[in-house]
């Protein structure tokens, strides 16, 4: 904490201001402009604003450290892997350079990760075992239309031999009879054809299988367009395997092409700091969602595939003990679209998400029973057509099973934005969306953090799409449930908008990363420059007097069971709120939940009960904060929840 000025300092100060302003008086607007930044840096610094309405600091980040933070995740040890990948900069992606960076909040000390695979872009969530899985990311990156140098489109791969299967490499030769040539972007797994022999009349049916390859032509511009229909040969086949292995396509044009996935999956370990690859998704995925259901298992939904189409509600589930997937309940999502699991193993889908799909489909609210594989649609929500780029979260404490909406923008690059809010009862008998209080201007790319004390705080975000036209806005506040309204928290001092995250830390301050604006200008001519600095907050309640303490304790628990820590703060605790991570990305940050846990105090011990439902409580590491009356928080303990 910054010391309070001196009585001579503060007159000093002051008798600076008075003299700018009379300059600024004498028709100086320059002068004015510094004499408001200079009284605004003496305003934000009081203990009395801090009291009020908290403080942000800049971090100081080595150079060599820096990245295009894409992806933010707590891991239990308290440090902050941060993702880029290639960072949304083809020049990296085509030279094979991908980021990560480890960050310790306490000590502010940096690490490089080696990172195996392009994960911008990708999906993740923490695991039982308190690693981080990271599923796709990023095969290709987009070209304009007016870019596209080489025609192309999907292939499909056939085998019609049910004896044999075959991995294409990349690069592959498929001609067709008119003379056009294509090659494969991406290696190609075909399996061996379906044979079934009908038991009544003996008859053989041999069913050809079937893969799907992205191809360019090998000749530039119009010459390798085609518009119909052709099957190819594939190049270097003789014999029967020329006969059973062929290439079938449709239009192969020079319209855009959108970013394209990659199936790779891996584990994080915080304890090695290693990435380690695992069992490789059926689809790939570009912009997915994973969601870690009741049973540990995780679920993968949405994403561009491998030739950038929406994947068509081919969802699958990883299982962390075997470390691999299998085939899960079809349903159709735009990209990251914001999941939350409910009480009883059911999904909701606030309707929130990051971006790429038809406007007509995917995009209604609902509740998606895995079970029976039905969808139930939540009513009820105003600007539906302005929910993509909004924030949801479960509200504090979970049990109350309430999801809240907040801003969102138009499809695409539109200009329309919300600064509606809305919650949803989950426990009602026919949940529906009730409006809230507006946010202080229309806001798309807002983030939002659970808090220790239940308030959400939000921050940053930008009235246009990404940013344009120096749309970013500079004011950040808190939700309160209680009392359903917004209060006023101090100012970053970084705008924040595209691929931007933040992330509670243990400590009870709130990490912001990231911001990829398009232009650097308001009058959107010149490129914009991904944000690298970070920024902390720390909240008002870091200010009071002095925090409770919890004490020393287990660093396990099982669910339905209680835990008792020795402190000589017992009986000042009010609260008591079992936090799960965060890990976030493009305004999803599906890990965070505060789950209320039960509190008895005897002396100067105090015991917690966790709640035994594993769709209220996913196993893993979690971090417990205990609270006073005035909702002041203790440093976070961590511990494991089996």
């Amino acid at each position: 904490m910054r010391a309070r000025p001196s009585r001579l300092t503060s007159r000093k100060t002051w008798i600076g201001a008075a003299a700018v302003l009379v300059l600024a008086g004498l028709n100086a607007p320059a002068v004015l402009g510094f004499a408001n930044d200079r009284y605004h840096t003496y305003e934000v610094n009081k203990d009395s604003y801090k009291a009020a309405r908290g403080h942000w600091n800049v971090v100081d980040m080595p150079k060599r450290y820096q990245l295009n933070s894409i992806h933010a995740i707590l891991l239990h040890t308290g440090k902050v892997l941060l993702i880029a990948g290639s960072g949304n900069n083809i020049k990296l992606f085509k030279g094979g350079t991908f980021k990560s960076t480890l960050w310790d909040p306490v000590k502010d000390t940096f690490k490089k990760i080696d990172t195996p695979r392009d994960m911008f872009c990708a999906g993740h969530t923490q695991l039982p075992d308190g690693k981080v899985l990271i599923a796709g990311g990023t095969g290709r990156y987009e070209v304009l239309g007016g870019d596209v140098k080489r025609a192309g489109g999907a292939m499909l791969v056939k085998n019609e031999d049910p004896t044999k299967s075959r991995t294409f490499p990349k690069g592959t030769v498929f001609l067709s009879a008119s003379g056009l040539t294509y090659r494969s972007q991406f290696p190609v797994h075909v399996p061996a054809a379906k044979k079934r022999t009908d038991p009544a009349t003996g008859k053989v049916t041999v069913t050809a299988s079937e893969a799907r390859v992205f191809v360019e032509a090998t000749k530039k511009g119009t010459a390798g367009v085609t518009n119909s229909t052709q099957q190819y040969e594939i190049e270097g086949l003789h014999g029967k395997d020329d006969d059973n292995f062929y290439g079938i396509a449709n239009k192969l044009g020079l319209d855009k092409k959108d970013f394209q996935g990659i199936r790779q999956a891996y584990v994080f370990d915080p304890e090695t700091e290693k990435y380690t690859q695992v069992d490789s998704m059926s689809e790939a995925r570009w912009y997915p969602t994973l969601l870690t259901l009741e049973n540990g298992k995780v679920l993968a939904t949405s994403g561009l595939d491998d030739i950038g189409q929406v994947v068509p509600g081919k969802n699958e589930i990883y299982d962390p003990a075997t470390r691999h997937w299998s085939k899960a309940p079809s349903h159709y999502f735009p990209t990251y679209p914001s999941l939350f699991l409910m009480n009883g193993g059911k999904v909701f889908y606030s309707g929130s998400n990051a971006g790429y799909g038809p406007a007509d489909k995917g995009r209604k609210p609902g509740i998606w029973d895995l079970d029976d594989n039905t969808f139930r649609t939540v009513p009820g929500l105003e600007d539906p057509d302005v929910l993509e780029t909004s924030a949801s979260v479960l509200l504090p404490p979970a049990q109350d099973q309430k999801v809240m909406v907040f801003g969102g923008g138009g499809i695409g690059e539109s200009k329309k934005a919300t600064a509606r809010t809305a919650v949803v009862d989950l426990k009602a008998a026919h949940p529906a969306f009730k409006t809230g209080p507006d946010l202080p201007h229309r806001t798309r790319y807002l983030n939002a953090v659970l808090m220790p004390d239940d308030t959400v705080f939000t921050t940053g975000g930008s009235g246009d799409y990404r940013g344009r036209s120096e749309s970013d806005i500079f004011t950040a506040q808190f939700y309160d449930p209680r009392t359903n309204k917004f209060r006023a928290a101090a100012a970053p001092t970084v705008g924040r908008n595209y691929h931007s995250e933040a992330l509670l830390l243990p400590d009870g301050r709130v990490a912001v990363f990231g911001s990829d604006p398009l232009f650097g200008d308001k009058d959107n001519t010149r490129p914009g420059t991904f944000e690298q600095r970070v920024e902390v907050y720390r909240p008002p309640y870091l200010y009071r007097a002095d925090r409770p303490s919890l004490g020393t304790g287990p660093t396990s628990v099982k669910r339905g069971q209680s835990v008792t820590f020795h402190t000589p703060d017992a009986e000042r605790i009010a609260t008591a709120r079992l936090m799960h991570p965060g890990s976030a990305t493009h305004v999803t940050n599906f890990d965070q939940r505060s789950v209320a846990l039960g509190i008895k105090k005897k002396g100067d011990e105090v015991t917690l009960t966790i709640p035994d439902d594993p769709s209220l409580v996913p196993a893993g590491w979690h971090m417990i904060f205990v609270t006073d009356k005035h909702g002041t928080p203790s440093h976070a303990v961590w511990i494991d929840v089996t």
